[in-house]
């Protein structure tokens, strides 16, 4: 068995320029067909990062939010904070950094919802009984969302290889203190001259292991601590530090768990597009965009998170190389996101079909292709 992706490239002309062509392909796969009227519909975008302008431009996502709306849904946009500083750690930089990159609702005509609220303490913890986690942190806004698209730019990622569908619901929709916890299963440790005193910590932590030293600063104890992320995320002068270590194998797995948290609720509710362009080494996070490792691809949409990031994968792969970007004039390089990053970018997608996110398998369908055009 295998799954259904369809796929257009991004050629145009004068009868169907790239606007159509979404609106035509997200017609084809049927991913408004989940839509029923009345509906509040999450659609799951990333809103890039002051300074980078490789995320996905707001007109196109306008064309699904116009799709929403026909059959009688309440579209909102939304993305969860960051765990990092950035800008977009709380919702009203969120909120702001959109704005100032396009995303307003005069643009894109739906509002946009932080799904995590207002400093990231708004999730639902969804039972998954996986390997790493019994259960996992998911933004209220997105969790309880009649329905849901995922709109992926695919790109690089220093820690995935490459960035898609899989990643967009995972980490994407994972609270700050999810995200820690699926970045780094070490205990936290506290900045004694960092620490203001405030007791925030000591108010976040579920298992009461923060205590006050002598002179008020605090003190995660080892023994008590579940390394749940909360006092990272919620620590106001960062006394307690992200940590970023992990094995790629692990955030692989634990993103894909928080992936299933976020499905699990909406068979038969959500839906993916994937856009292959402006294929930057990095993720869309970062200030600042090199440019893109392989020429603009196309657009892919299926219901199978799985199948659809597998194809988006195979598709770069088969790609040639832009010579002046970091990947230089090298050929035959097989996987080319682990020949930027040096990360496998198979563990998310085969601990995904073992979770029953989708399948690795696929059938493409390519629609009004170049060779096609006089077709229609």
């Amino acid at each position: 068995m295998s799954s259904k992706v369809y796929f257009t490239d991004m050629t145009t002309d004068s009868r169907r320029n790239l606007l159509d062509k979404t609106r035509q392909l997200a017609e084809k796969a049927g991913l408004c067909d989940l839509i029923e009227e009345k509906d509040l519909v999450a659609i799951k975008v990333h809103f890039g990062e002051l300074g980078n302008i490789a995320y996905l431009p707001p007109p196109v996502i306008r064309v699904i939010v116009e799709m929403v709306k026909e059959k009688g849904g309440k579209p909102f946009l939304t993305d969860a904070n960051t765990l990092y500083g950035g800008k977009r750690h709380n919702a009203v930089d969120h909120i702001e950094t959109a704005l100032k990159n396009g995303f307003a609702y005069e643009t894109v005509g739906a509002p946009i919802i932080i799904a995590d609220g207002l400093k990231g303490a708004d999730y639902t913890n969804v039972a998954v009984n996986g390997k790493h986690f019994e259960s996992v942190k998911v933004s209220s806004a997105i969790n309880y969302a009649d329905a849901l698209i995922a709109i992926s730019h695919v790109k690089g990622h220093e820690l995935f290889g490459f960035g898609g569908a899989l990643k967009n619901l995972g980490m994407g929709c994972g609270s700050p203190a999810g995200k820690q916890i699926m970045h780094s299963d070490l205990i936290p440790k506290v900045k004694e001259e960092k620490c203001i005193t405030c007791g925030v910590c000591i108010e976040r932590c579920p298992e009461n292991a923060i205590a006050r030293l002598e002179n008020n600063k605090a003190k995660i104890n080892e023994e008590l601590c579940i390394s749940c992320g909360e006092c990272v995320a919620f620590c106001p002068s960062r006394a307690i530090p992200i940590n970023w270590k992990t094995d790629e194998a692990v955030i692989q797995e634990k993103t894909a768990e928080y992936a299933w948290g976020v499905v699990k609720k909406k068979k038969g509710k959500i839906s993916f597009i994937n856009f292959i362009m402006n294929v930057t080494p990095d993720c869309d996070c970062v200030s600042w965009n090199d440019l893109p490792i392989v020429p603009d691809l196309g657009i892919l949409a299926s219901t199978d998170p799985v199948a659809i990031d597998q194809a988006s994968l195979d598709l770069v792969n088969m790609a040639p190389v832009i010579n002046n970007s970091v990947l230089g004039e090298q050929k035959d390089l097989g996987d080319k996101f682990k020949a930027v990053h040096d990360k496998n970018t198979s563990y998310i997608l085969d601990y995904g079909e073992k979770l029953g996110l989708g399948k690795r398998k696929y059938e493409l369908e390519s629609l009004w292709l170049k060779q096609n055009k006089k077709q229609g």
